[in-house]
């Protein structure tokens, strides 16, 4: 028995790096989010170029649509995804979701970080992030968290994204 193709699919990304210093005096890369570099003594430690909030934007459409993941699509032992710009994951799930007739109804994600501060850089971060996604700024939503200087990511050893994707079936 074939069933109906679901109007509505969600899925949920999550990622999160380690920080040290920046290259070559640590294995820091530049802390990029969302695309936007931002200024910062520490970066991510990561084989593309670390950049959470895409990986975890990635994860999140991949989920709804229920294929592999981000690591299985583009594995940390491939030394083709070595420093790549994490916009070609999101690329590739945003050619997914359209290839199965799918469109982004909206995006939540909440970036904990504890330092530096994301809301100077929230609105950069949102309309690139929008525009990476082919849709309007209104439909991505954008938190930024601490830990409280609670753990690794309280200590600002770390960052962590999460994000909720909801998919819409094309025509609706």
């Amino acid at each position: 028995m074939a069933h109906a193709k679901p109007a509505y699919r969600i899925g949920h990304g999550f990622d999160l790096h380690r920080l040290e210093p920046l290259a070559p005096a640590g294995a820091g890369r530049p802390l990029v989010i969302g695309g936007i570099r931002i200024e910062h003594d520490l970066g991510p430690v990561g084989h593309s170029d670390g950049d959470a909030l895409y990986h975890a934007v990635t994860d999140a459409i991949l989920g709804a649509l229920g294929q592999p993941d981000i690591g299985e699509l583009f594995p940390d032992t491939s030394p083709k995804w070595k420093g790549a710009d994490s916009s070609i994951f999101v690329q590739e799930a945003v050619s997914r979701m359209d290839s199965a007739g799918y469109e982004l109804g909206n995006l939540d994600a909440t970036i904990i970080l504890q330092e530096p501060k994301i809301a100077p850089h929230k609105d950069a971060i949102r309309r690139h992030l929008a525009e990476e996604l082919g849709i309007g700024a209104e439909r991505v939503n954008l938190k930024g968290k601490t830990h409280e200087k609670l753990d690794a990511l309280g200590d600002g050893r770390g960052i962590a994204v999460h994000v909720v994707a909801l998919l819409v079936q094309k025509g609706m």
